[in-house]
């Protein structure tokens, strides 16, 4: 069971996200919250498995659901995030993951209406994976880059890279680019070599090869 507390200063937005998470009988709501100090004290409260916040909430609605999920993640590591925000902000999205980019995710609000990638953001995020929208991997994507040691990938290892970085499966990934998982597994080897990444556990590195695109694609100038 999946225990989660959502923070929206809408009211109406948030019963109609909690009813979503209602609906699947792995999801418990434990709390609501419509504001950052109730969002801290329902977590301190609680002590969920995830929280679900909009990154605009009241003081100032301006960035307190990142605020939020910085002082739940430095307060309570096993405490998975997802952040909803209306815009595309990818500065954002790096905000929240560059320092510890496992159980974090990202996602622009529209993806509420779809309750299928809203579940499975949470169920990622639950455990301990990182998932990007993939409107904002696009835009990162589009970007200039500088050398450095993902420019020597394949297009097929970075598409899969890419992909990997909005949080899908290898299975899924196969899927979408109609190749075998294995070839998706070898594309995914031979990224974390390129990396660097050969002594951690597979799902730290695969956390950390998306921190690595998101820096490779985020950094540069437009």
């Amino acid at each position: 069971m999946i225990r989660a507390v959502v923070c929206e200063d809408n009211l109406l937005v948030r019963e109609g996200i909690v009813t979503l998470l209602t609906t699947e009988p792995d999801i418990a709501v434990v709390a609501q919250a419509g504001g950052l100090d109730e969002a801290l004290a329902a977590v301190a409260e609680h002590n969920p498995d995830v929280v679900l916040t909009d990154i605009r909430m009241p003081p100032t609605h301006t960035d307190e659901g990142l605020v939020a999920a910085q002082h739940i993640r430095a307060a309570y590591p096993k405490v998975g995030v997802l952040v909803l925000s209306q815009y595309v902000e990818a500065g954002y999205a790096m905000r929240l993951i560059e320092d510890r980019p496992e159980g974090v995710g990202y996602l622009l609000k529209e993806r509420v209406f779809d309750v299928a990638v809203l579940i499975d953001a949470l169920r990622r995020i639950a455990e301990g994976e990182t998932v990007v929208d993939p409107t904002i991997v696009s835009r990162l994507f589009g970007r200039r880059r500088t050398a450095d040691p993902l420019d020597t990938l394949s297009e097929r290892a970075t598409q899969v890279l890419g992909l990997v970085a909005e949080g899908m499966s290898n299975h899924a990934i196969a899927a979408r680019l109609h190749i075998t998982e294995r070839t998706v597994e070898s594309h995914i080897t031979k990224t974390f070599l390129q990396l660097g990444l050969t002594d951690d556990p597979d799902a730290h590195r695969r956390v950390l090869a998306v921190l690595a695109y998101l820096r490779h694609h985020g950094t540069k100038p437009d």
